[in-house]
C-alpha cells in the first residue's frame, strides 16, 4: 500500500499497487499532454513569426528598390530639366543662331527622355519579376518551413502513438502477441502450408520464441527461422543492447536445426541502424538479421522469396541425399549378410572340426578295438593250434594211471 496526502485538504490515504500506477499513468499521461500542446503552439508561433518576418523582408527589399530607382529617375530628370532650363535659356539669347543646336538637343534630349522611360519601364518590369521570384521563393520556403512541422506534426503523433502502444501492448510478451497476430492475418492467404508457433521444446535447456517452417508437397524444406522477440518499457532503468542476444538466439538456431535466426526488437530506440530497416548481422552471426516490428512480415517474405528460387536445387540435394541413403542401407545389409555369413562360417567350421575331431577320436577307439580284437584272434589261433596238437598220448605221455584207464576203455570198444 501506498499512502498520498492531499494536497488540498492535506488528508493522507492509502491506495494499493494498481491504483498508485493509475494516478503515475494519469499524471504522466497530462504532462505528456501539456508537454505536447506547448510544443505544438511554440511551432504555430514560430511559423506565424517566420511569415511575418518574411513578408516584412520581402517589403522592405521592394520599397527600397522602388525607392532607389525613384530617387536615380528623379535625378536624372531633375538633371535633364535643369539642362533644358539652360538650353531655352540660351536660346532665348540667341534662338535664331542656335535653333538647329535647339532643336537638335531637344531631340537628344527626348530621345533619352524616351530611353530614360524606356529603362524606367524595364526597371519596373523587372522589379516586378523580382518581386515575383522573391514571392516564389519565399512561397517555397514557406511550403519547405510546413512540410517540416507537418513532419514535426506526425512524429510527434507517431512518438504518441508509439508510447501508448508501448504502454498499454508492445511491452514483453505483448510484442510475441502482436507478430503473431500479424502473421495470423496472412496466414489462410500468404503462409498456408507454414508452421508458426511458440518453441516449447525446452530438452536441450534453451529455446527461442517462436519457430517458423515452410515445406513443398514432397516434404522438401523451404525455409525455416528461428526467431525471438525482445522490448522493454521507457521507465526501464537498465537499457539493454541488441548485440547482447545475438549468441542465444545463434545456439537456438542451431539446436532446432534453422536455417535463419531474426530478432524482432524494441531494443535502442534511438540507434539509426537499426531504425533504418532490415539489418544483416551475419558478419558476427552467420544468417542473423534484427529487424523493427514493422518490418516482421516483409522480412519472412523477403527470406522465402530467397528460398523458394533455390528450392529446385534443394529437391536435386535432397535426392541425391536419398539415393545415397539407398547405397548406405544396401551397403549396411551387404555387411550385415557378410557378417552373419561369416559367423555361421566360424560356427559351422568349429563344429565340422569337433565332428572330425570326434570322428578322429572314434577311430582311434576303433583301432584300439581292432587290435584288441586282432590280439585275442592270435590268442584263440594258438589256442586252437595247441588244441590240434592235443592228442591222447600226449595226455598219457608220463601218467600211468590215465594210461591204463584208456587202454581199458579201449578193451572194451574192441570186445
Amino acid at each position: 500500500m501506498n499512502e498520498i496526502i492531499c494536497p488540498n485538504c492535506k488528508k493522507a490515504f492509502k491506495v494499493d499497487e494498481a491504483g498508485f500506477a493509475d494516478i503515475l499513468k494519469q499524471v504522466r499521461d497530462h504532462q505528456f499532454e501539456e508537454e505536447l500542446q506547448k510544443r505544438l503552439k511554440l511551432a504555430d508561433i514560430e511559423k506565424e513569426s517566420a511569415v511575418r518576418l518574411a513578408e516584412a523582408n520581402l517589403k522592405n527589399a521592394l520599397q527600397e528598390n522602388l525607392s532607389k530607382k525613384d530617387l536615380e529617375l528623379s535625378e536624372k530628370m531633375a538633371a535633364k530639366v535643369a539642362e533644358i532650363a539652360e538650353i531655352k535659356a540660351k536660346l532665348e539669347n540667341a534662338e535664331l543662331q542656335k535653333q538647329l543646336s535647339v532643336t537638335e538637343a531637344v531631340q537628344k534630349i527626348e530621345k533619352e527622355r524616351d530611353e530614360l522611360t524606356n529603362q524606367l519601364k524595364f526597371k519596373d518590369t523587372e522589379t516586378q519579376l523580382l518581386a515575383k521570384s522573391l514571392q516564389e521563393r519565399f512561397a517555397n520556403d514557406l511550403k519547405t518551413k510546413e512540410d517540416i512541422i507537418k513532419m514535426k506534426d506526425e512524429e510527434i503523433a507517431l512518438r504518441k502513438d508509439m508510447k501508448l502502444k508501448l504502454s498499454t501492448k508492445m511491452v514483453g510478451e505483448s510484442l510475441e502477441q502482436h507478430c503473431e497476430n500479424e502473421f495470423n492475418k496472412l496466414r489462410a492467404s500468404t503462409f498456408q502450408n507454414a508452421y508458426f508457433e511458440k518453441d516449447n521444446d525446452a530438452r536441450t535447456g534453451n529455446k527461442g520464441d517462436f519457430i517458423f517452417k515452410e515445406e513443398d508437397p514432397y516434404g522438401n524444406e523451404i525455409l525455416s527461422i528461428m526467431f525471438e522477440m525482445k522490448n522493454e518499457a521507457d521507465d526501464t532503468m537498465n537499457k539493454r543492447r541488441n548485440d547482447e542476444f545475438f549468441k542465444k538466439l545463434d545456439q537456438d538456431r542451431i539446436e532446432k536445426k534453422c536455417e535463419y535466426a531474426v530478432l524482432v526488437s524494441m531494443l535502442e530506440s534511438d540507434n539509426e541502424l537499426y531504425n533504418s530497416g532490415i539489418v544483416d548481422v551475419s558478419y558476427k552471426y552467420p544468417k542473423m538479421y534484427v529487424v523493427r516490428p514493422q518490418f516482421f512480415i516483409p522480412i519472412i517474405t523477403l527470406l522465402r522469396n530467397a528460398a523458394m528460387n533455390s528450392l529446385q536445387y534443394k529437391a536435386e540435394l535432397a535426392l541425391v541425399k536419398s539415393q545415397n541413403i539407398d547405397i548406405t542401407n544396401f551397403e549396411e545389409k551387404m555387411n550385415d549378410f557378410k557378417e552373419g555369413f561369416a559367423r555361421n562360417y566360424e560356427l559351422a567350421t568349429r563344429r565340422f572340426s569337433e565332428a572330425i575331431a570326434g570322428i578322429d577320436k572314434t577311430i582311434k577307439e576303433l583301432e584300439k578295438t581292432k587290435a584288441a580284437l586282432m590280439s585275442s584272434e592270435s590268442n584263440l589261433r594258438l589256442a586252437n593250434n595247441k588244441a590240434d596238437d592235443l592228442t591222447i598220448k600226449k595226455l598219457t605221455q608220463g601218467n600211468p594211471t590215465m594210461k591204463s584207464k584208456f587202454d581199458e576203455l579201449s578193451n572194451d570198444k574192441l570186445v
